[in-house]
C-alpha cells in the first residue's frame, strides 16, 4: 500500500509550522499507523533529513500518549482506538492522510507531532488522589462495596488522559467520578471537585458543548454521562462549601 501523507512540522514552540508532503510506500495493511511513521522516519534520516517527532510509549492504548488527529479526527478514524490501535487497513490504498497534533489552546506543540500535556498532570495533581495509609495493599473486600458502584468506577477509571475531548472536561469528570463512588474518595470528595474544577478553569480548557464528540472519540469510551456527575458534584461541594461545611 502507498499513501501520500501531510504531516505537521513545526521545529519549536515559538516557530511556526506547516504541513510537509510525504510518501509511504510499500506499507503492509498489517502495520500499524505507528510504525508507518517509524518506516517514513528511517527513510527520512536514510536521505539525511530530520526525521517526525511523535510520542508514543507502551503502544497498546494504554498509556494515551500517542494522541494525534488523523484526517480531522482524534485518534483517526478507528473508534473506540487510541492512534496506536490504528492499522494501515483502515485506509484505502493512495488514499491522503494529514497528520497533525491535538489542536487544543492548553496543549501547546513542542516538535512537529509532539504536544505538552501537562495541563492535565495538574488537575489530578489538584486532587486526583485519596488520604490512604501507605504500605501494603489492604484486603480487597475489608471495605463493602455494592457491584454497581464498583463497575462505574471501574468504567470511569479506564480513562487513559489522552486528551481527545480537547476541553478536558470528560477527562475530569471520569477522575473525579472514579473517585467520589467508592467510599475510599469520600475524605476529599468535596475540596476534590473544586480544586479540579478550578485548575481545570486556569489552564484555559473550556466548558462542555453537549456535541457528546468527546464520547465519541474517547479510546476508552468513557461516557458523557460522568460529565453530568461531575456537575453534580461541584454544585454539591459549592453548597456545602458556601454553608460552611
Amino acid at each position: 500500500m502507498n499513501f501520500p501523507l501531510r504531516v505537521w512540522r513545526q521545529p519549536n514552540a515559538k516557530a511556526g509550522g506547516k504541513l510537509v508532503d510525504y510518501e509511504a510506500r510499500d506499507i503492509s495493511p498489517n502495520t500499524s499507523f505507528l510504525e508507518m511513521l517509524d518506516i517514513l522516519n528511517d527513510n527520512l534520516l536514510g536521505r539525511g533529513e530530520e526525521p517526525i517527532a511523535f510520542d508514543s510509549d507502551c503502544r497498546e492504548g494504554i498509556c494515551g500518549v500517542c494522541s494525534l488527529t488523523i484526517n480531522g479526527e482524534a485518534h483517526g478514524p478507528d473508534h473506540p482506538g487510541a492512534v496506536c490501535e490504528l492499522y494501515m487497513r483502515k485506509f484505502r490504498d493512495g488514499a491522503t492522510i494529514i497528520v497533525e497534533p491535538f489542536r487544543v489552546r492548553s496543549f501547546p506543540i513542542i516538535k512537529d507531532l509532539v504536544i505538552d500535556r501537562r495541563a492535565l498532570d495538574r488537575i489530578v495533581q489538584a486532587g486526583g488522589f485519596i488520604s490512604a495509609r501507605a504500605g501494603s495493599a489492604p484486603e480487597a473486600n475489608s471495605i463493602p462495596i455494592p457491584k454497581h458502584d464498583a463497575d462505574l468506577a471501574m468504567e470511569a477509571a479506564a480513562c487513559i488522559g489522552c486528551g481527545a475531548n480537547g476541553s478536558a472536561m470528560l477527562f475530569t469528570a471520569a477522575k473525579v467520578s472514579h473517585l467520589s463512588l467508592l467510599p475510599q474518595g469520600n475524605p476529599e470528595r468535596v475540596a476534590r471537585v473544586l480544586k479540579m474544577v478550578q485548575v481545570m478553569d486556569a489552564e484555559g480548557f473550556g466548558n462542555c458543548t453537549n456535541t457528546y464528540e468527546c464520547e465519541a472519540v474517547c479510546p476508552a469510551e468513557i461516557s458523557a454521562s460522568f460529565i453530568a456527575k461531575l456537575n453534580r458534584e461541584y454544585a454539591r461541594a459549592s453548597l456545602r462549601r458556601g454553608a460552611g461545611e
